[in-house]
């Protein structure tokens, strides 16, 4: 791992090329966009790391996403020095709705969950935050990674899950229940990470974490999480990429 979060700044250059939805101009990024799924996809498989850009309409934020069984200690250890957003395990709405997980808005009976005026979407993908049992805090490299594999280990197979019996509420794993017809009906992070990691044939299981920016304390740019990306060779992908091929 090389520095904090997203490591230095790209240079002006980079900035310069950098378009208003946030892809890079010229025809090798296109054409490199184009493949860009394709090696998403295979990352995934391998237990790398990818990026994916929603939209600059939207949340405009880069998250890291691992698929669920290969987040190890070290793995957490990036997303909280690399990333440094909300780590969170986002599931696909079959597996939550199995675990009985609830849309945590619509679960709390105080007046502060009312009234919600998101400005990048109808609602949030929040359910209940949780801790293996066998961890202790919950919060440390090992303890989250133990949380996190569990996760993805239920999701593949929820009919044999006792959720309970394997998990605790509250925790230090934020789960996120993704929208049941995934990016048809919403185009968030959730639905972007469990609808790559279907293509993947994987469990319907992914960890989600926001890039931020150490020297602005906003969200990475475009083109600075593409360069993190590219000098650890992870796979970049815009939104609209996985929306014109998986939507």
């Amino acid at each position: 791992m090389t520095g904090r979060h997203a490591g230095p700044r790209s240079n002006a250059n980079a900035n310069a090329n950098a378009t208003a939805d946030g892809g890079t101009a010229g025809a090798a990024t296109d054409t490199a966009d184009a493949d860009g799924v394709d090696e998403a996809l295979e990352a995934l498989r391998a237990g790398e790391p990818i990026l994916v850009h929603d939209a600059a309409d939207r949340e405009g934020e880069t998250d890291l996403i691992y698929h669920a069984d290969a987040v190890t200690p070290e793995a957490v250890a990036r997303l909280r020095n690399d990333a440094g957003g909300l780590v969170c395990v986002a599931l696909g709405h079959d597996v939550a709705e199995a675990f009985d997980l609830p849309f945590y808005g619509e679960e709390v009976d105080h007046p502060a969950a009312e009234a919600h005026e998101l400005g990048y979407d109808d609602r949030s993908s929040f359910s209940l935050t949780v801790n293996h049992r066998d961890t202790y805090t919950g919060i440390t490299d090992n303890d989250r990674s133990t949380t996190i594999r569990a996760l993805g280990e239920a999701a593949a197979a929820p009919a044999d899950t006792d959720f309970a019996d394997q998990f605790r509420v509250p925790g230090h794993v934020h789960l996120l229940k993704a929208a049941p017809d995934l990016l048809s009906q919403r185009e968030g992070h959730t639905e972007l990470g469990i609808a790559l990691a279907n293509a993947a044939d994987l469990p319907p299981a992914v960890v989600v974490c926001e890039m931020l920016d150490d020297e602005t304390g906003e969200a990475l740019s475009p083109a600075d999480a593409r360069a993190y990306a590219n000098r650890h060779d992870f796979a970049y992908l815009e939104g609209r990429d996985v929306l014109e091929r998986l939507g």
